[in-house]
């Protein structure tokens, strides 16, 4: 393959993988504007489009596989090929956990800990993952440490929303209420804890998604572990 092919096939996956991340980020914002608005329907959309999401994935995962068996790429190339990799498989997971949040959606009753502010941690992630692409696409090593910065902020928003759930908990023990009322405080509770667990974890993949674009940038493996 002549040398100019090639590198348009590199410039190619790149923007694949781009345009798979906005794909991702606009299913992560539709989960979470289902849970706000305890869409249900909504929320379905999410799950029934991830399959666009995984396919494509399948798609761009072929595109790294051939590039390196047919191209044998080497140093940089090989890097941005590897890097391109693990950001799609990232990706992949992130949609995944946005499908969770339109389950929820689904399963939300009533809104029992209005003072925990999921939307708030929502845009965090989301903020984090444009962070993080565009340390890919721009090949900046400044803005991959940026992302693990945030990561550091996004986990600290969600363990004072975990604790302010237990706290309110231990506040309503002495309150009588029935047991269909207990047990509808517990689904909701449940549901509320996972969203957190699960708007945590995408964050935890932005990071990885930083880490790769600056073994990427500099061959540098400071963020990978």
């Amino acid at each position: 393959m002549p040398r100019e092919q090639y590198q348009t096939k590199l410039e190619n996956l790149r923007d694949d993988v781009l345009y798979m991340s906005e794909l991702v980020a606009e299913r992560l914002r539709m989960g979470l504007d289902a849970l706000e608005l305890r869409d249900g329907e909504l929320g379905e959309k999410v799950i029934t489009g991830d399959a666009e999401i995984n396919e494509l994935y399948l798609e761009l995962e072929r595109e790294c596989t051939d590039l390196i068996a047919l191209q044998q790429p080497v140093a940089g190339d090989l890097r941005f090929i590897a890097a391109s990799f693990k950001i799609i498989t990232d990706l992949e997971r992130i949609a995944d956990l946005a499908t969770n949040l339109g389950a929820y959606a689904g399963q939300a009753e009533r809104e029992v800990f209005p003072d925990v502010d999921v939307q708030r941690i929502g845009d965090e992630t989301l903020h984090m993952l444009e962070t993080a692409m565009t340390a890919y696409e721009t090949s900046n090593p400044d803005v991959c440490y940026d992302v693990a910065d945030m990561d550091d902020d996004l986990d600290a928003l969600c363990e004072n929303a975990s604790e302010l759930v237990v706290r309110d908990l231990i506040e309503r023990e002495h309150l009588d209420e029935n047991e269909a009322e207990v047990e509808s405080t517990m689904r909701n509770v449940s549901r509320l804890l996972l969203t957190i667990r699960d708007l945590e974890r995408v964050g935890d993949h932005t990071v990885n998604i930083a880490a790769r674009a600056l073994y990427m940038i500099e061959n540098n493996d400071e963020l990978l572990f």
